[in-house]
């Protein structure tokens, strides 16, 4: 890797950490390619990413963004899972640490607060933006719904009583 294409990845590193939402950092020595693979796969799926990258290159990187606080994260074999979703980097990194005991998750970052390995399993625990969306607009759709079914109780309760009657007099 020569000077400019050097210079390019921390640029390019820079604006990652200054635009997405989490930072994940792990070891990850021992895993092998095709265990990295189904990891970016995974990583692709659910909106976030995989970067291995030279320390020295990443330390250089995190100069002057909020995640600068992990920079104590970076020696050995790490890498870095990103995302805007704060919650989709952190999940997939914990889920795939759980089977894979060569994965060690070190720490990570949310905006400028610096995480410890268990503030980033804590945060894997949470529901991602699009679950939250979700229960949201059930919540919103409940009420809704039980408007409806209170306003055509009456109107089925008067039905029941027509018929009632109409089944009556045809017996009698």
């Amino acid at each position: 890797m020569d000077r400019a294409e050097k210079r390019e990845l921390v640029t390019s590193l820079h604006g990652v950490f200054e635009n997405t939402g989490v930072v994940v950092v792990a070891h990850y020595q021992g895993l092998t390619v095709a265990q990295m693979s189904a990891l970016r796969g995974r990583m692709k799926a659910a909106g976030a990413s995989l970067k291995v990258a030279k320390n020295r290159l990443v330390k250089l990187a995190l100069q002057g963004t909020e995640a600068e606080g992990i920079s104590g994260l970076f020696t050995g074999p790490t890498v870095i899972a990103y995302s805007a979703d704060p919650v989709a980097a952190p999940k997939i990194a914990v889920e795939f640490a759980k089977g894979n005991d060569k994965f060690v998750v070190l720490g990570g970052a949310l905006g400028r607060q610096t995480l410890n390995a268990e503030g980033v399993k804590a945060l894997a625990t949470m529901p991602s933006l699009d679950e939250l969306r979700a229960r949201l607009v059930g919540m919103i759709n409940t009420p809704a719904t039980r408007i409806a079914g209170v306003l055509q109780a009456p109107a089925g309760q008067l039905a029941r009583v027509f018929n009632a009657y109409a089944t009556k007099d045809e017996a009698a």
